[in-house]
């Protein structure tokens, strides 16, 4: 690791990131990238003492920590461009919430969890989400682009989800399906976004909070996070 990714990891950790990954992203279209090289991924971990109570749905107080989180990640963003460009580098901050989505496919260009795979971060589960071995499901994500050229991670692949299934099996619209994902499946091969979109507008419509979160709590790596921090 060079000098300024070192720099940039430490301030970062300092800041409360959780995980931070160095991506290749060159065999990316060039339009999706801005044709920068390289991007940064940026992880922060989620309470695990709230996590530990939305295994039957969301609450208020998740519902903040998703926000928390997500600002966080925000100024992580902006933060870690500014050093890049303070050494001469371009540099552009992405965002952590859905003001990328494409409506029609609820979709991204250029998801988070893509970039934070190709840093080695984690894989993706039967969840679509993705999975660390350190905090499971229970993280937020953003992304950092630039042409700062670094030593990258090896690219995570497949899923070491094996066996497991209980977050199939606790989804409240079973939007997943038993597949393990690779880097070569499309997300429609193993999950339903729409149909998670549905669950969300009826969480909205019954309680006030369009988020669910139930895959996450659920998950056997998040468990083993929830269990190390002392909760249930």
């Amino acid at each position: 690791m060079n000098d300024l990714s070192s720099k940039i990891k430490q301030s970062l950790l300092n800041k409360k990131a959780s995980l931070i990954g160095f991506a290749d992203i060159r065999n990316m279209p060039q339009n999706v990238r801005h044709s920068l090289n390289y991007a940064i991924s940026i992880a922060v971990a989620l309470d695990p003492s709230i996590i530990a109570k939305i295994n039957a749905g969301p609450t208020q107080e998740y519902y903040l920590e998703y926000q928390r989180a997500n600002d966080l990640l925000s100024y992580l963003g902006k933060f870690t461009a500014d050093m890049l460009t303070d050494n001469g580098y371009k540099a552009i901050p992405m965002e952590p919430t859905s003001e990328y989505v494409n409506q029609k496919t609820l979709a991204t260009a250029l998801p988070h969890k893509t970039v934070a795979t190709r840093g080695g971060l984690g894989w993706i589960g039967k969840s679509a989400l993705l999975i660390t071995e350190e905090y499971g499901a229970a993280i937020r994500l953003n992304t950092v682009l630039t042409d700062a050229e670094f030593e990258t991670a090896v690219p995570v692949e497949v899923s070491h989800c094996n066996e497991y299934m209980i977050c199939v099996n606790s989804c409240p619209s079973r939007v997943h399906t038993p597949k393990n994902w690779n880097v070569n499946m499309k997300r429609e091969d193993f999950y339903d976004a729409f149909a998670c979109k549905k669950t969300l507008r009826d969480f909205e419509e019954k309680i006030g909070i369009g988020i669910c979160g139930i895959c996450i709590a659920v998950c056997p790596w998040t468990k083993k996070y929830i269990a190390r921090e002392g909760g249930v």
